[in-house]
């Protein structure tokens, strides 16, 4: 073997192998081999921030097999992704090999490729480059600040924050981001307007148009503020028939099609027109990127996934000029090609925007081959490629103006559009992000002109309210990242999913929601740490390992302004007294946890028990909670979130509480506190009366007669299985709500309710248990004839052809395997098997034999 190749998926591996010629070997690393350990003292500062790297078990495995290959081979070439995390995995594999003295006498090189075709895989092997040691200077900025911030950040919030689970440098910004719009939301007062409308005809057509002035008062969108005003106006106008057209202006307008996509771009419309989340969008792109089975050969249908850059190559903006040429005709063929100019600063135009490899691969031609959601995303990508390559779309927008004949000087306004031409909207509209359509702008006008009579049909007047700004969707926070520069998009998923795996966050609707948990993060690290998570801060940073990676910057001289300073607040803050943080959390959650109402317009911190003491937020061994600053004498607490227990020497008197009476016996419904918390009782006078304990998510300040005997009721009767004929039932244990079925318990997801679950949903629970217990047909292995199934085992998910199984790398997701992928990592799986024990044993009774006879 002459070279090696080491990339960074198995799939893309395979589909490189068809490209080169047998000289050429192509492995996976499968990602990252090695990492910080999660220990402190990974990064130590006083030693300029030299860092520790280890290798897990299966990074470790991988670094064994492929100095076994580096062994054998004269020219090693890293070609993992072309971006600073695949050039840091580059420098990881260099490194390891280098230490070990193995590349003394090979050949060494770096190769990059945008897309995974065989001409762009052929000419990065045929022009080579050394590993980039300003990207894998920036890259390690970023590691060690990442790992000195939560490492040092968390453990403060672990001890001054009950129920903090981490912090993290962008991820707490993030989570900054959604308070703050659910705190102007909160704060919102909503302004009640009225509009009123004119049906108008020129005996030809209807249309509408608004009021616009009365008597040389000029009415703006919120002045009609009341009913008693709108009557009023309605009154002097009612009489108004007979119009005479004052104005009209007929303009052409133009719509540019908008760039191709970039990393950002992609998740925000693949989240807004397809709702697939920011994760989901960017696996499933990874898999397009790598290849497809295609009529027995593997190709890379769209160029690399991560990227800032909108900047296309001229061999891709050719062969979309002349697609659009041959199927389009003349008429949306621009004179000129277009080039687009990255907004995203310091973007990197070296590399390409994401588009397809091969425009002339129709979706159509795909659907064979693809899945649902590859099809869907693969089709969104051709057509933002071709729509950024075609002529401009064309508007005649009409404004028309009309006065009343009647003395009374009412002004009356409308507003329209009609599409001349369609251009690029014929393959592509683009859908913003909480846009709301206004009817009345995009209306069709008559071709009506100044001096022309109209009639007055009707009046019709509606009251509206101001709306709060929306709550944040993953596209519009994504958008919102990149426009103030934090973090950078390759990241913007998995901020995502930490955020909610937290419980910082919920999706309700497809918006985020700050949980409690969220609030009190946010609020301490604005009240302590306020700095560290200023928007403008965060983005300074972004831009310091920018510079670092186009070596402007000394990456250890960024970490040094940073870490000292920090580091000293850190430890300020840890021998702050607690009394003291609470004090600040009250300032900096007050708005959210104790808002002025009717009942408190005084002091909406005053003791609704006493009147006396002042709430404010405590902590106990269990969490943090609500009490009065009267305590002892006023032992009133409120929880927050899912705090159900409360300090030891907390008593609270609201307990036990009479909810009701059974509807069935007249026995009392009583809500309890004891020491594992709130329950609801049966008292029917025995020693174990019927009890329930509230559920995880439930408030007790929520629980009314009617959900208590819900809960008592548990286990409840959904029905008969429709297949089986056997009950379902579901309950609560002690690991959580479940359900019951022919005598196995399957958990219930979090997202659903063991209360009011029915039958649809929970014969579609067991049968997803059953289609994991059972495993996934990948299909028939041809060399062996053997089923290939893909399993869940207690170690993970694993593939089996009945006698191996082979369990997947850590960085492979098991939505990707196909056939072949399983195949390959049995036969390795095989060849790396020790003998069987009755092979070893007659080879041991064999031995035994011969030196017996020497004997």
């Amino acid at each position: 073997m002459q070279n090696l190749v080491i990339v960074e998926s198995p799939a893309k591996a395979k589909t490189i192998n068809q490209y080169l010629g047998n000289n050429y070997k192509v492995v996976a690393s499968y990602g990252h081999v090695r990492d910080l350990p999660p220990k402190n003292g990974s990064v130590r500062p006083d030693d300029d921030f030299a860092m520790d790297w280890v290798a897990d078990t299966r990074g470790q495995k991988t670094i064994n097999e492929l100095i076994a290959l580096c062994k054998q081979t004269e020219t090693l070439y890293f070609a993992t992704d072309p971006d600073r995390e695949g050039e840091a995995i580059s420098w990881h594999l260099y490194d390891e090999f280098n230490k070990r003295g193995l590349l003394k006498d090979k050949k060494t090189a770096r190769v990059i490729f945008h897309e995974i075709t065989k001409k762009a895989v052929c000419d990065a092997i045929e022009n080579p480059r050394l590993i980039n040691q300003k990207l894998v200077d920036a890259y390690l900025a970023r590691r060690a600040l990442d790992y000195l911030v939560g490492f040092t950040l968390s453990p403060v919030l672990w001890r001054k924050l009950p129920g903090a689970k981490s912090a993290g440098r962008v991820q707490s910004v993030s989570l900054k981001l959604i308070c703050e719009r659910e705190s102007e939301i909160e704060a919102f007062n909503p302004i009640e307007y009225w509009q009123i409308m004119a049906q108008m005809t020129d005996k030809k057509q209807m249309f509408q148009m608004r009021l616009h002035a009365l008597k040389e008062t000029i009415f703006k969108k919120h002045d009609i503020s009341s009913q008693q005003h709108k009557d009023q106006i309605i009154a002097q106008i009612k009489d108004c028939y007979d119009f005479i057209i004052t104005d009209s202006v007929c303009k052409n307008v133009k719509r540019q099609p908008i760039a191709p996509f970039t990393t950002s771009t992609l998740q925000q419309e693949s989240s807004r027109k397809l709702g697939f989340t920011t994760s989901r969008t960017m696996q499933i792109a990874q898999k397009l990127y790598e290849g497809i089975d295609i009529a027995g050969q593997t190709q890379g249908l769209i160029t690399y996934m991560r990227t800032d850059s909108t900047n296309l190559a001229a061999s891709a903006i050719t062969a979309t000029r002349d697609y659009i040429q041959q199927y389009y005709g003349d008429a949306y063929l621009p004179e000129k090609p277009r080039y687009y100019q990255s907004k995203q600063k310091n973007a990197q135009e070296a590399h390409e925007a994401i588009r397809p490899t091969n425009v002339a691969l129709k979706p159509k031609e795909l659907q064979h081959y693809l899945t649902d959601e590859q099809l869907k995303l693969y089709e969104l990508i051709w057509k933002r490629m071709v729509a950024c390559q075609m002529n401009n779309a064309i508007y005649e927008q009409r404004q028309i103006t009309a006065r009343d004949t009647h003395g009374v000087d009412a002004i009356f306004k409308a507003s329209g559009q009609t599409l001349i031409f369609d251009g690029y909207q014929k393959l592509y509209i683009e859908k913003p992000d909480d846009a709301h359509d206004d009817d009345d702008s995009k209306q069709l006008l008559p071709n009506i002109q100044i001096g022309d009579y109209i009639v007055q049909e009707s009046y019709q007047d509606s009251q509206h309210f101001t709306q709060p700004p929306p709550r944040y969707s993953e596209a519009s926070l994504v958008k919102k990242m990149e426009e103030l520069g934090i973090g950078r998009p390759s990241t913007y998923a998995s901020i995502i999913k930490i955020l909610q795996e937290r419980d910082y966050v919920k999706l309700d609707k497809r918006r985020f929601i700050p949980e409690d948990r969220g609030w009190l993060v946010t609020g301490f690290l604005n009240a302590l740490f306020s700095r560290y998570i200023a928007y403008d801060f965060t983005a300074n940073l972004e831009d310091q390992l920018d510079d670092i990676a186009n070596g402007d910057l000394d990456w250890q001289q960024v970490l040094k302004q940073f870490w000292y300073d920090f580091y000293d607040l850190t430890e300020e803050i840890l021998q702050k007294p607690n009394q003291d943080i609470r004090a600040l959390l009250n300032d900096a959650l007050q708005d959210h946890y104790f808002p002025k109402n009717d009942n408190n317009a005084g002091n909406p911190r005053q003791c609704p028990k006493c009147q006396q003491g002042i709430l404010g937020l405590n902590t106990g061994k269990y969490g943090i909670y609500i009490s009065c600053s009267d305590y002892p004498n006023c032992k009133f607490t409120r929880q927050i979130g899912d705090n159900t227990n409360h300090d030891d020497d907390t008593d609270n008197n609201d307990y036990p509480r009479l909810l009701g009476a059974h509807p069935d016996n007249a026995l009392p419904i009583i809500l309890k506190k004891g020491p594992y918390g709130i329950y609801v009782e049966i008292e029917d006078g025995t020693k174990k009366p019927k009890r329930a304990s509230l559920l995880k998510k439930q408030s007790p300040d929520t629980i009314t007669l009617e959900i208590a005997l819900n809960l008592l009721s548990l286990p409840r009767l959904i029905g008969q299985h429709p297949e089986t004929k056997k009950d379902i039932k579901a309950g609560v244990g002690r690991y959580g709500p479940y359900l019951l079925h022919d005598g196995k318990f399957t958990t219930l997801p979090a997202d659903d309710d063991v209360l009011t679950i029915g039958m649809n949903r929970a014969v579609d629970i067991l049968s997803t248990k059953q289609t994991k217990s059972t495993g996934r047909d990948l299909g028939i292995d041809e060399t062996t004839g053997n089923k290939i199934m893909m399993k869940s085992g207690r170690y993970g998910a694993y593939v089996t052809d009945g006698k191996i199984n082979a369990s997947l790398p850590a960085s492979v997701n098991s939505d990707d395997i196909t056939l072949e992928d399983a195949v390959q990592l049995i036969k390795e799986r095989a060849a790396k098997a020790p003998p069987s024990k009755k092979s070893t044993k007659k080879a041991v009774k064999k031995s035994r034999k011969k030196s017996a006879k020497k004997v």
